[in-house]
């Protein structure tokens, strides 16, 4: 294979960095790359014996031994530190906790395998997300594991350090892109093009590049199995080495700004970014398949992670049982498996903190907030430094009786800060903490905190829209629709239309405000005892009316029983949220902040809801409601 040799680290930054200048957003397309290396690995006999390795970032459980789990941590730390240098970032985010389990052989690594028509999949390296926790799986005795995980290592990269999400081709390219870099204790090789690519290219039908952009992460070829989804994803790192060879960073910024922001179509964009046709674009990239020439550039190893710094410790059986049940327990194919395999650990080791943690996660996504709230009680008596214990126990707080008990809300918020001081990157626990924060009627920090999480993991939808919504609690729709319109163009359906119907009701609520119809809620002022005339609230003048003093705004989840509309144009929701059932009053039905739903209805039952309300004196008033 004919290829040149690029140029170093300076230049290639220095070209990333003068592309990205002549746009806010484009920036983040800075360069995607790490570091992978290549290797046979031997077999290994007899029992395992598992060890933990801890670098500065990462922790690898492994049954290969002390040597190999250092190897394995040293590899990922030189990738972390190769993308900050070239992100020009001081701290790279990871905004979900990575557990990495090395195991010494393929039997040992079918035991996380995916099934397929009840066998596990034979792979090389796996990487399993969750909300809470993510894993990396690797199979040592394979020759090169790397490529599978570092393409999903990269996903976890940008997910952490870039806040706009891309069309697939484009994610999946720079993560292929990503995959496939080299290292060694002098340099790292980056745009490297694997040979296998090209043998791929030429034995499965290839997509045309208008039907490659307009693939979606919903699309049946980014799903299905089969040559066209293999064509995509090595078509797509082709076509990312191609722009970067040929210095087209600049005109793919052009094309998304052309596509999302002016809504040009796929082919016009592409017309309009790039200076020809898609079908031209066709036959240049099908030439520069074929010609078989690529530029790879090499940028010096990153200095002062020696291995031998790292700390390690044997691990137990029954703990390093605990974690394969944790691998089970965030595995769809496992789910009922782990729970007995949690409860078998504490058979023999009723003290093991990781499995009490793990059943009480367990029974919580189960809804049995009873026995979730044994095994969390038991976990923190064993490790009190766990901060996903702390954060579960806020969780299972919050999903068993809401924010409605202002009782619990400084318990919940002392778990919340506690995680955060021992894990201060957990970005969930910082979302969480921001909804306690907002229900304790402390604004500024509210806002602040969510921030905070929205930095740790910039593309999270779901952030943004509870930002929004806090925004919309403290009647502050200028600012929610600022951020409602970040996310406006999300590629969830699903988030999608949540966002367009929140960003109707906010304008609406934005033009009431403006005219005065919406929030001025009154009530009748009894100061004045002395004058005779009628004081009912329907014949005061407006001089003797004050303005009521809400408190602080409160969010709920809940289940809607029913819906009294008997008084125009107001009604009175019933809701249940844990052991408690709230009558929250909406002033008018017209002016109310809806949600999950074209418009209001008064026959609503047995609905989840998530609403934000004000309560004074007894009274409340209902400021947004989403229907889900």
């Amino acid at each position: 294979m004919v290829y040149d040799v690029g140029n170093n680290t300076g230049d290639l930054a220095m070209y990333t960095r003068g592309c990205l200048l002549g746009s806010t957003r484009f920036w983040l397309f800075a360069v995607l790359l790490a570091v992978p290396f290549c290797g046979a690995s031997k077999m290994f006999a007899g029992d395992p014996q598992w060890v933990e390795v801890r670098s500065p970032n990462f922790s690898v459980v492994t049954d290969a031994g002390e040597k190999r789990g250092r190897e394995v941590a040293m590899r990922f730390e030189q990738m972390r530190a190769v993308f900050g240098s070239l992100m020009t970032k001081a701290k790279v985010n990871l905004p979900v906790p990575l557990q990495i389990v090395a195991f010494r052989n393929t039997k040992e690594m079918r035991q996380v395998a995916p099934l397929w028509k009840g066998k596990p999949t034979e792979l090389a390296g796996l990487f399993q997300g969750g909300t809470d926790r993510s894993f990396i799986m690797l199979d040592l005795s394979q020759e090169n594991p790397w490529t599978v995980v570092f393409h999903e290592y990269a996903h976890q990269l940008m997910n952490g350090n870039m806040q706009d999400r891309f069309d697939s081709w484009f994610e999946e390219g720079f993560a292929e892109y990503f995959s496939s870099i080299e290292v060694d204790s002098k340099e790292a090789r980056v745009g490297k093009i694997p040979h296998d690519d090209y043998l791929i290219l030429q034995q499965v039908p290839t997509l045309k590049i208008a039907d490659l952009f307009k693939v979606r992460e919903y699309s049946e070829t980014y799903n299905e199995s089969g040559g066209r989804r293999t064509a995509f994803y090595v078509e797509s790192g082709m076509l990312t080495h191609f722009i970067y060879d040929n210095q087209l960073l600049p005109k793919v910024g052009v094309y998304f700004d052309l596509k999302t922001n002016k809504h040009l179509s796929v082919e016009a964009a592409i017309q309009q970014a790039f200076g020809m046709s898609a079908s031209q674009f066709d036959k240049v990239l099908g030439d520069y398949v074929r010609v078989g020439r690529y530029r790879y550039y090499s940028i010096p190893a990153p200095a002062r992670l020696e291995a031998s710094n790292y700390t390690s410790h044997p691990l137990s059986v029954t703990d390093a049982n605990a974690v394969l049940a944790d691998i089970h327990l965030h595995s769809p194919d496992y789910q009922a498996r782990a729970i007995t395999e949690f409860q078998d650990i504490l058979k023999t080791d009723p003290n093991n903190a990781a499995a009490c943690r793990g059943l009480g996660y367990a029974y919580l996504q189960k809804r049995d907030f009873s026995q979730a709230s044994d095994y969390f009680k038991r976990a923190s008596q064993m490790d009190s430094k766990d901060p996903r214990v702390h954060y579960y126990n806020a969780l299972l707080m919050a999903r068993e009786g809401g924010f409605s008990s202002s009782a619990d809300i400084p318990v919940l918020t002392q778990e919340l800060e506690t995680s955060i001081s021992l894990d201060p990157d957990f970005a969930d626990s910082y979302a969480l903490l921001a909804f306690a924060q907002s229900t304790s009627g402390d604004s500024a920090k509210a806002l602040a905190t969510m921030r905070k999480a929205i930095d740790i993991d910039p593309r999270n939808e779901n952030y943004r829209f509870n930002l929004a919504n806090i925004y919309l609690a403290n009647r502050q729709p200028d600012q929610a629709i600022a951020v409602l319109q970040t996310i406006q163009n999300s590629s969830s359906p699903e988030m999608a239309s949540r966002v367009t119907m929140a960003l109707a009701n906010a304008r609406q609520f934005q033009q009431g405000l403006q005219s005065g119809s919406v929030g001025l809620q009154t009530r009748e002022s009894t100061t004045d005892d002395s004058d005779d005339s009628d004081t009912s609230e329907e014949s005061a003048p407006q001089s003797a009316k004050a303005p009521v003093k809400w408190g602080a705004p409160i969010f709920i989840h809940g289940t809607l029983s029913g819906v009294d509309c008997s008084t125009e144009p107001a009604a009175v929701l019933t809701v249940s949220s844990g052991s408690t059932t709230l009558k929250l009053k909406v002033a008018n039905r017209t002016h109310l902040i809806l949600m999950g739903a074209d418009q209001f209805s008064c026959s609503w039952t047995k609905q989840k809801v998530a609403i934000n309300y004000r309560a004074s004196e007894g009274d409340t008033d209902v400021i947004s409601l989403e229907i889900q």
